[in-house]
């Protein structure tokens, strides 16, 4: 069992506190710049440190994820109590010193787990923190009287202005341990005793981790795992022994702490907070209110996804040029061959296709940074966890479901404020159904296509509207429906209580905000970038291997424009339908061709043909590239897109080998219908093996939506042919 160390010339500090108390706002202006952002091993929360030198030392720094209670709850909480008892060692070794930020506008229930931390052993420093708008609000302490209290070093800061650091970082060097140890019942000291007796670790982490394994539902499961069943064994005696006196396990540690910590309080306190309303609580009364709120949010959330669908188009556009323009570049300074290819249709198109995603994520943690750095994050999803909760879903759920409009990629990523896995998981698997811009192009090909601008209630509404309000609200019922499900089966769990701290609002600080984007720009392309580069570069192989012969796309070239009613003999014309035509020989006789050909039999059934297939098979890279893929397979020459008249005809004139129409509106209908359920986006399935840690959910998340857009699509066809279609 790893022990605490004493001070020594090199310094590891970990960083502790509620969350909201301002811990990450010590930790960047500890640290500056020299951060580094990863991953705790084997889980997605994240893990930063930071380096300084304090005094001549070389000081370490590891922000630890948020925590209300070393009773953990969530999977922050877990990590930080792993980290402090040593149970991280392996890869985390324990720390010298630790750092608490205390909230002073919420001095007990900060306490609740600076006292726990204390009782480690470890030397300690608490940094009271925003001792500016406690003072505000009329609270007043005795800093040396807190500090006897504790037994630690207590030092006021303000870290949105930087005061009272440097005096944090000469008391850092200067850290000791305490004696503190909240004193509870005597039974329940009794049998503290005999469990702390049974680990090998100093008497503070010894009784500490007695009394999580005593008090902590599932303790005994977590003793099994730690230390073996004789002690799982000890601790359900212990319970036994403890119900059997009339002393409830569970709760015997909060109400002796709260006690104790209202004692403190009271001593440490010069002013109690003025009567009267706080300006939270006032805004409260409106951000809060059962109408006014849902408006309100409704509104702000509808604005954020408006900017983030307006702002984010234009910067994609330029990074799309800018991939064309080094693709174009690229192949020009290379010879013609295998290697220009690989470089400009694999790796160049495939980073592209990364890239391209950034403006939208960026966009979104701004404004998901600004709203949970002011403290309104909080309540909205207080407001939204009543109707959350009946699908089983959290409150927190609704943002990164929202936000899935405009991409599922930053959907996903969003689902990290939410605290229960269980819930985490329900939402990123679900999250992929909503409606996201890239479905937009194949909807408004073949809605287009196929489905009459007619009128509807006197002009009132179109028909083409409709049809694509109809899928947005197919996509829409299908997520909550299936999160219904997932929550009553394999991620069954109770409607989780929504209980959370409402913080006061603040004004952002944008240069912490700045950072914190410039992490998840970075680890989003390191992590999720290395996935999606290489299954990129694999459909390129797909698609271009092996060589086919395309001596005969010049002849079927002339043989097109001849058709369409074009001037064969047109040098630009006639190269454009060439080049097209190669392509779409070289597409039929490669891998993916192939394997169109190969899954007919599979979605002939949903009355779909091989090119269907490959253009289903091709957009599992993303969604619109079923649009280009149809542009070739159809002999579309130049630059297509989901308006191109010429597309659009050759779409609605493409027959089968027995002279039938292919498009017909059953086709159509399970076409569309496939779209909104399947799961035809490589760069989403990268993101949630990053975000799930492996490989497991993500495949199930792929088998489930194949499923149902199969089934889906299945029905839209057969409910299309009852209708007369």
């Amino acid at each position: 069992m790893a022990q605490p160390k004493p001070v020594t010339a090199s310094l590891r500090v970990a960083i502790a506190g509620n969350p909201n108390a301002g811990k990450s706002s010590i930790f960047n202006a500890l640290t500056g710049l020299r951060q580094k952002i990863g991953n705790y091993p084997g889980v997605t929360v994240e893990r930063k440190v930071g380096q300084a030198r304090l005094d001549g030392r070389e000081v370490e720094f590891i922000d630890l994820p948020g925590a209300y209670s070393l009773t953990a709850q969530s999977p922050d909480e877990a990590i930080s109590r792993d980290v402090l008892f040593g149970w991280f060692a392996a890869h985390e070794p324990p720390p010298d010193v630790v750092l608490v930020v205390v909230d002073a506008t919420n001095l007990q229930r900060n306490l609740f787990l600076a006292t726990q931390i204390i009782e480690l052993g470890y030397p300690t420093v608490v940094a009271l923190n925003m001792v500016d708008q406690a003072s505000s609000e009329g609270l007043e302490y005795d800093l040396a009287a807190l500090a006897r209290g504790l037994g630690v070093p207590v030092v006021p800061t303000v870290a949105s202005r930087g005061d009272g650091l440097d005096v944090l970082r000469a008391t850092l060097c200067e850290a000791v341990r305490s004696p503190l140890a909240v004193p509870l019942e005597p039974l329940v000291e009794e049998q503290l005793d005999a469990l702390a007796s049974a680990l090998t670790a100093p008497a503070g982490l010894a009784r500490a981790m007695a009394l999580r394994l005593l008090a902590t539902p599932g303790g005994d499961d977590l003793a099994a795992d730690r230390f073996g069943p004789a002690l799982a064994a000890q601790v359900r005696a212990a319970r036994r022994a403890l119900a059997d006196a009339g002393v409830p396990w569970q709760g015997c540690e909060a109400a002796a702490r709260y006690a104790w910590l209202t004692d403190l309080e009271q001593r440490a306190s010069r002013a109690r907070r003025r009567a009267g309303a706080t300006r939270s609580e006032r805004i409260d009364r409106v951000v809060t209110h059962r109408w006014w709120g849902p408006l309100l949010f409704a509104l702000a959330m509808a604005t954020v996804f408006q900017s983030i669908y307006a702002w984010a188009t234009p910067l994609m556009g330029a990074i799309e040029t800018v991939t064309g323009w080094v693709g174009e570049g690229t192949r020009a300074a290379l010879p013609p061959g295998p290697l220009a290819d690989l470089l400009v249709d694999g790796v160049i198109a495939g980073v592209g296709s990364v890239v391209i995603f950034l403006p939208q994520i960026l966009l979104l943690f701004l404004f998901l940074a600004l709203l949970e750095d002011s403290g309104y994050m909080a309540r909205a999803a207080f407001v939204m966890d009543r109707l959350m909760s009946r699908v089983g879903l959290h409150g927190r759920s609704f943002v990164p479901l929202l936000s899935s409009f405009a991409c599922a990629i930053p959907g996903v990523m969003a689902a990290r404020t939410i605290g229960t896995r269980r819930d985490r998981l329900t939402t990123i698997l679900v999250a992929p159904l909503i409606t996201c811009s890239a479905r937009l192009p194949v909807y408004a090909l073949m809605i287009g296509a196929f489905v009459p601008d007619r009128p509807l209630l006197g002009g009132l509404l179109r028909l083409q509207g409709v049809a694509l309000l109809g899928l947005y609200a197919l996509g829409i019922g299908g997520a909550l429906a299936v999160a219904a499900v997932l929550k009553r089966s394999i991620l069954r769990g109770p409607t989780p209580a929504l209980v959370m701290e409402l913080p006061p609002y603040r004004r952002p600080l944008l240069q912490h905000v700045a950072r914190d984007l410039t992490d998840r720009a970075r680890l989003f392309l390191r992590f999720a970038g290395s996935v999606i580069l290489s299954l990129s570069v694999l459909l390129w192989f797909l698609a271009w291997y092996p060589r086919v012969d395309v001596s005969a796309a010049p002849a079927l070239a002339q043989q097109s424009l001849r058709a369409d009613g074009r001037n064969p003999d047109e040098a630009a014309a006639l190269a454009a339908e060439t080049a097209n035509w190669e392509g779409r020989l070289q597409l039929e006789g490669s891998l993916m061709g192939r394997l169109g050909r190969a899954i007919e039999p599979l979605v002939a059934p949903l009355g779909f043909d091989w090119r269907i297939g490959v253009g289903l098979v091709g957009s599992f890279a993303a969604r619109e590239v079923m649009v280009s893929t149809l542009g070739i397979i159809f002999a579309v020459g130049g630059e297509t897109s989901e308006s191109d008249a010429h597309l659009i005809s050759r779409l609605q004139h493409a027959t089968r080998s027995d002279g039938s129409p292919l498009f017909t509106p059953p086709v159509v209908a399970a076409l569309l219908v496939f779209f909104v359920f399947a799961c035809q986006c490589l760069s989403t399935v990268g993101v949630v093996v990053r975000e799930t840690g492996g490989w497991k959910w993500p495949c199930f998340m792929i088998a489930y939506m194949s499923l149902l857009a199969y089934g889906g699509a299945w029905v839209a066809a057969r409910v299309t042919v009852l209708l007369g279609g």
